[in-house]
């Protein structure tokens, strides 16, 4: 099936360019639309409209809330929004969506903006970082749910096509926590940085993937460094 292309459009978000800015004393001169132009990022109006509104909350309650070490435009858009932009790519139009350990809303809510298509949840165990993210949910006009609780729990009642995971945890420590839960969803995307070798050799050493396929999806550069981020796909073996 064609994915379709993180740039897409839907009615529901063209009342974002006429929305008032949050307030909020930022010292960065330095624009959304100019980190747009330095990663040659093309979104729609309305898309841009959201993702700067969104930025604006984020970074506001930042200053009382430990949400996000990007606090600036050119770290959300080199660091979140390219993050946001490769898994969104790799997403089939439809999808339902689980952000496990969604921090400040990162990837949940950039995906509810650039693929309106998909049916994104978020869940985030850390009951003020929750109600943080329910807040820029709502006065984004988003129709996602925000569950404040551990990921185990909501995979306990309900089924997903895809999990995502981004800066969660190590990968053997996240299949661990996922292990039994694999009737609830299809497979993991899970964005990790150039210590994702060792990572899988230990997940290798404890048995944690056996029975399951590991594959590299997409890698990009990691900024200010010669690193890469890499996207990695685990879901299970199926007979052929």
């Amino acid at each position: 099936m064609e994915k379709l292309p993180a740039t897409c459009s839907c009615a529901r978000f063209r009342h974002f360019a006429s929305l008032a800015p949050v307030m909020t004393d930022l010292s960065n001169a330095d624009s959304l639309a100019d980190a747009l132009a330095r990663h040659q990022i093309a979104l729609q109006p309305e898309q841009q409209a959201a993702i700067d509104r969104y930025c604006r909350m984020l970074w506001q309650k930042n200053q009382h809330l430990n949400l996000t070490r990007h606090t600036d435009y050119e770290k959300f858009v080199g660091r979140d929004l390219v993050d946001a932009q490769v898994i969104a790519s790799q997403l089939e139009p439809g999808e339902t969506v689980l952000d496990v350990g969604t921090g400040g809303g990162v990837p949940g809510i950039l995906l509810a903006i650039l693929r309106p298509d998909l049916h994104v949840q978020l869940c985030e165990s850390v009951g003020k970082k929750a109600r943080a993210v329910e807040e820029f949910v709502r006065e984004l006009g988003l129709d996602i749910p925000v569950h404040a609780e551990r990921a185990e729990s909501v995979l306990g009642q309900r089924s997903f096509d895809t999990l995502v995971a981004r800066a969660v945890a190590p990968l053997p420590k996240l299949l661990r926590w996922l292990r039994p839960y694999w009737s609830s969803f299809g497979r993991l995307l899970v964005v990790k940085g150039p210590a994702w070798l060792e990572e899988r050799r230990e997940a290798r050493r404890l048995h944690l993937l056996d029975g399951f396929r590991l594959r590299r999806r997409a890698s990009w550069p990691l900024p200010g460094s010669h690193n890469q981020s890499v996207l990695l796909e685990i879901s299970p073996k199926t007979e052929e």
